[in-house]
């Protein structure tokens, strides 16, 4: 089998670098001087699963608006404009300028260019700030932003999942609305959190292949 073989790299606003590697019409995102893997355009399942269960409950709000936090590949930009009717407006909150760019050129065919579609608004920004400026904005919330709640990759995610953070995301919900968050493995003690902020939880166990096949990934909903 042919080697992964970097063909662009991305700086992290405040620091580090993501390597963009590709191998023939597979792509993978890495962490420079990291080991592992961040995504692969081969295993989705989960990406997909965590719109899918967040639009399914806001899908009959009026003029519903969903905000996703980090692009990635695009795989939860696109399963939420196929879960959500012509009317709906997603907005993608992305912190590095780079994968914005990765998406509107040959990574963005893997997902089908979500970011084309006129539904999609993409800001290049952290998703903590854009929370934070947002009051009743939002049916649903979408959280795919480091490996999960704890800020493996980046310590400045913690805010986000901190209370303080919680109480920001809460402002930003409409009524009724709903936030999904997405984790690489299972974290009692952020279930216990989202309960402690007032929250109703429900955590679901996806496979990051679909079907059935993969590592098993950690999805929270939280109204």
């Amino acid at each position: 089998m042919a080697k992964l073989c970097e063909i662009d790299t991305a700086d992290i606003p405040g620091g580090g670098q993501l390597r963009l590697l590709q191998r023939n019409d597979e792509f993978s995102i890495r962490i420079a001087g990291k080991p592992g893997e961040l995504m692969n355009t081969r295993l989705h399942g989960s990406e997909d699963a965590l719109a899918e269960l967040a639009c399914a409950r806001v899908l009959e709000h009026p003029n519903v608006r969903v905000l996703v936090g980090g692009l990635g590949m695009g795989f939860t930009l696109a399963a939420a404009l196929a879960g959500l009717g012509a009317e709906a407006e997603v907005v993608v909150a992305e912190l590095v300028p780079g994968v914005v760019e990765w998406n509107r050129g040959p990574l963005g065919a893997a997902a089908g260019y979500p970011i084309r579609d006129p539904r999609c608004e993409i800001i290049v920004d952290d998703v903590a700030d854009v929370l934070a400026r947002s009051s009743g904005a939002f049916d649903a919330i979408m959280l795919d932003v480091d490996n999960g709640p704890e800020g493996l990759t980046q310590r400045e995610n913690d805010r986000l999942y901190s209370a303080r953070g919680l109480e920001a995301i809460q402002r930003a919900l409409r009524p009724d609305g709903v936030l999904a968050v997405w984790s690489a493995g299972m974290d009692p003690g952020f279930s216990e959190r989202l309960k402690r902020a007032g929250l109703c939880v429900e955590e679901h166990m996806v496979r990051a292949h679909r079907p059935g096949k993969g590592a098993r990934h950690t999805i929270w909903l939280a109204w």
